[in-house]
């Protein structure tokens, strides 16, 4: 158990790269709706 297995399933870029792709359009969603919900206040 000392010798490390190959790293079968690893991974690939493509998947990271969407996982990064979902969490700022979640970010960017949050954002939206923080800035929209402030400006509702600003303009009441």
């Amino acid at each position: 158990m000392a010798k490390k297995q190959p790293q079968k399933r690893r991974p690939s870029k493509r998947q990271r790269r969407q996982k990064v792709l979902i969490y700022i359009m979640v970010i960017a969603m949050v954002l939206s709706m923080l800035t929209a919900g402030l400006g509702g206040i600003a303009l009441l």
